[in-house]
């Protein structure tokens, strides 16, 4: 999968699971309490996860893969050229 495609489905996800939490914090109070556990529990998490992923992930995926220098001796790699 490209780096474009995924890039746009995180963000997608993470538009379309941030919505129900400006509800939740705009809507009536005793509408939006029945549905505490689902923002506390789904959506929060889900937003937190695909927001850190789209900052950050490029530095995960590069220690999880195997035999690619670490993201630290890359930079340092390319700077002593």
């Amino acid at each position: 999968m490209r780096q474009g495609t995924r890039r746009s489905i995180l963000r997608w996800i993470h538009i379309l699971f941030a919505l129900p939490i400006l509800g939740f914090i705009y809507g009536p109070a005793s509408e939006v309490e029945q549905y505490r556990d689902n923002f506390r529990f789904v959506f929060l998490p889900v937003v937190v996860v695909t927001g850190l992923w789209m900052w950050k992930g490029h530095l995960l995926v590069g220690l999880l893969s195997p035999g690619s220098p670490a993201p630290t001796e890359e930079r340092n790699r390319e700077t002593n050229l």
